[in-house]
């Protein structure tokens, strides 16, 4: 049985690599990673899931690396800032939140399903550091662990841990004070 769609083909955005995206992601933050299928981002584009296919050759592996890519790229931007600290700090938070916003897609970074991705966010933040005076070599290992550091504190919020039954986490000012532990131990 073919499905007719909702509206007019016509009145209907080009179905692109972006909508795919786009449209993927509302499902992951609507209703959990478990619910996307190319069945249901089909009928979310009200397209035909074989459709998809024409954009993405390799089929869900390809989308979800475009679901790390789209989360996960995020570079930081060192030219507004007053110096590395203060431009790593608010990437930090604008990241954290990001992540937070697309706590679905969590899991797939954390499995690193698109390293290159990562590798995107990891030297632009090595770029903030050695731009601000710091050694190539502690940069890099700075990079690294300030991306993992923001990454794993993020996945622990979503996921919970066990002081969550017993106490009340103030996940914000721990990460706060996470991030001045890791920011305090760039060496220059």
């Amino acid at each position: 049985m073919v499905r007719q769609p909702a509206i007019n083909a016509k009145d209907r955005a080009p179905l692109s690599i972006e909508r795919i995206i786009e449209a993927a992601l509302q499902i992951i933050d609507g209703q959990g990673l478990g619910r996307l299928t190319m069945r249901r981002l089909g009928d979310a584009l009200e397209v035909e899931a074989m459709a998809i296919y024409h954009h993405l050759p390799r089929g869900k592996e390809q989308l979800l690396d475009g679901l790390v890519a789209h989360v996960a790229i995020a570079p930081a931007d060192g030219r507004k800032a007053a110096g590395w600290r203060e431009a790593l700090t608010r990437w930090a938070h604008a990241y954290r939140k990001r992540l937070l916003d697309h706590a679905g897609v969590l899991p797939l970074l954390v499995t690193s399903r698109n390293p290159a991705a990562l590798a995107t966010t990891t030297a632009s933040l090595r770029e903030v550091l050695r731009e601000g005076g710091v050694p190539e070599a502690a940069a890099a290992v700075a990079a690294h662990a300030l991306l993992s550091y923001v990454i794993g504190h993020t996945a622990l919020e979503v996921r919970g841990t066990g002081e969550d039954a017993v106490e009340v986490v103030d996940w914000d000012a721990r990460f706060d004070r996470g991030l001045d532990l890791v920011l305090a131990a760039v060496n220059l």
